[in-house]
């Protein structure tokens, strides 16, 4: 179940799945999605299951089928490598995506420009739309609020004696949004919030402000 948010007058939903649906505009901003990671690390002589190469791919198409945008952003940190055999199973999905699809690049897209251009991806450091900045590190700008990714936030919870659960989480500050990593085997980072700050975390198959 997706938490329905206002920031500047406009609506956000932010999705179980990591993303968030702007309202208005019918643009899904997703980040840090880290396609390529588990070939790269098969590759290098990691364990990881061959089907896991497909998990992001399934989980794109449940956010995209559910929510059907106009517009896909990521917002940083797509592929995770350079170019490896999972460039096609991209292709592949961006054919039968029909969305328009947007990359602002993080520190991980280190593959051509030329290679995502011949998919029609239109490619920015950043993108300012009305009072809103997308980028892939975080950062402040005056009169500006900001979605941004790259830390993979997570946020703890503690329990009765010393229990406690790490969730993946929406981290929002007064001015700024950073979302959670939407990739598979991508880690998290715990932040720990001030009174000001709010946290989304996600719970399964839901988003619960706590």
């Amino acid at each position: 179940m997706a938490h329905n948010i206002t920031i500047q007058d406009q609506a956000f939903q932010l999705h179980p799945l990591g993303g968030v649906f702007w309202v208005e505009k019918s643009l899904l901003l997703i980040s840090d999605v880290h396609l390529g990671k588990v070939s790269h690390f098969r590759k290098f002589g990691a364990a990881i299951p061959q089907k896991a190469v497909h998990k992001n791919y399934m989980l794109l198409d449940q956010i995209v089928s559910e929510l059907q945008p106009f517009q896909i952003c990521f917002l940083g940190d797509l592929f995770h490598s350079s170019l490896n055999k999972e460039w096609e199973l991209f292709e592949n999905w961006v054919a039968k995506t029909p969305a328009e699809i947007i990359l602002v690049t993080g520190n991980h897209d280190i593959i051509s420009p030329l290679k995502f251009e011949q998919l029609n991806i239109a490619i920015f450091p950043e993108l300012l739309i009305d009072d809103f900045l997308l980028t892939h590190h975080p950062e402040t700008r005056v009169a500006k609020f900001t979605f941004c990714g790259h830390i993979h936030p997570a946020v703890k919870l503690r329990g009765l004696g010393r229990q406690s659960l790490r969730l993946p989480c929406f981290f929002k500050t007064k001015n700024q949004m950073i979302l959670p990593a939407f990739g598979e085997f991508t880690g998290t980072h715990t932040l720990k919030p001030t009174k000001k700050d709010e946290v989304f975390a996600i719970v399964e198959d839901t988003v619960v402000k706590v």
